[in-house]
């Protein structure tokens, strides 16, 4: 549905997107990651065709963006990081306005509103003026005026800025229920909203793509050792004399104390790659502890993106596969 090669763009001596490739399939949900700054709302801007962009290729839906806008555009719903709405137009009415806009067909006006209200669950405050609206229902707003032509995909630029936790969780599941009928592209740094949102993720960073895959295979390929954290919480005598032992063992590769709660304690170890836990549990039976919990730790999105973005970009061009990037080309 998404196809792009070659992009490049630059502002200036600036240069934000840098020779990007990658491609989104029918009814995925894809997450665009990236520290502030890495090109993601220029991307975007460019999907949409409202950038023009200094070199490279861009398919939607089959057509081209730069020699079929009008055509590409249709078929796409933006909605982009400050969402521009009018404050003085009742929500209802916006709506009936954008569909207007958007080429749809005035028969059929009607019943594309009340199906974006339904869906963005909006149907309450339907005659409300849209500046009386809390932020949480201005974003809804900006989601529905993305979808009331029924595009085939959805490009949304940080949803969920700016939002309070329960207003984050309520766009969040409104997203996932779009994603049934809908080719999602979802930008964000907010990096729990795409781990529990997206199928898989691209991590960007200053212009280019470092890193494509799901989160296991992203967990996978993460450039520092995640995948051995265990986490050991047992009864031992003499804790100091414990994590020495650890330490000592030869697939460990570093150890702390994480704290001591009365009668247990807890030691976060880092091994080499593979389950060493009967290892470790064999140890601790035969020094004598008595173990409560021996669990391994997977490494969360932050720890892999932190992983992808730091260091030397020129170097940096690592997928779910080879250099190639499995879904990037």
């Amino acid at each position: 549905m998404i196809s792009v090669q070659g992009l490049s763009k630059s502002y200036g001596p600036t240069q934000a997107v840098r020779d990007l490739s990658f491609s989104v399939d029918r009814g995925e949900v894809v997450g665009f990651l990236g520290p502030n700054g890495a090109g993601k709302s220029t991307t975007m801007k460019i999907l949409c065709g409202y950038l023009p962009a200094d070199a490279g290729e861009v398919r939607i839906a089959g057509f081209d963006v730069f020699g079929e806008s009008l055509k590409a555009r249709s078929r796409i719903g933006y909605l982009p990081e400050n969402v521009p709405l009018y404050p003085e137009m009742r929500v209802r009415e916006y709506l009936g306005y954008r569909a207007a806009l958007k080429g749809v067909r005035a028969r059929r006006t009607e019943e594309k509103v009340l199906d974006a209200l339904e869906l963005c669950h909006l149907g309450h405050v339907r005659n409300q003026l849209i500046g009386t609206l809390s932020k949480g229902y201005r974003q809804r707003v900006g989601l529905a005026d993305a979808l009331v032509n029924e595009p085939d995909i959805l490009v949304l630029d940080e949803p969920t800025i700016g939002l309070d936790p329960n207003q984050i969780r309520e766009v969040r599941s409104l997203i996932k229920g779009l994603a049934a009928r809908h080719t999602v592209l979802l930008s964000s740094h907010i990096l729990s909203e795409v781990e529990m949102t997206c199928s898989r993720v691209l991590i960007m960073n200053r212009g280019r793509i470092v890193a494509t895959g799901t989160p296991g295979e992203l967990r996978k390929n993460a450039r520092v050792p995640l995948g051995g954290s265990v986490r050991l919480e047992a009864r031992v005598q003499d804790p100091d004399a414990a994590l020495k032992a650890i330490t000592s063992l030869d697939f460990v590769a570093s150890a702390t104390m994480t704290g001591e709660g009365g009668e247990w304690t807890s030691f976060e170890i880092e091994s080499s790659e593979g389950d060493h836990r009967p290892e470790l549990f064999g140890e601790a039976v035969r020094r004598g502890w008595i173990v409560r919990e021996l669990s391994s730790r997977e490494a969360t999105l932050e720890e892999i993106f932190t992983s992808f973005v730091t260091g030397d970009p020129e170097r940096e061009s690592v997928s779910s596969g080879d250099s190639t990037g499995g879904k990037q080309s």
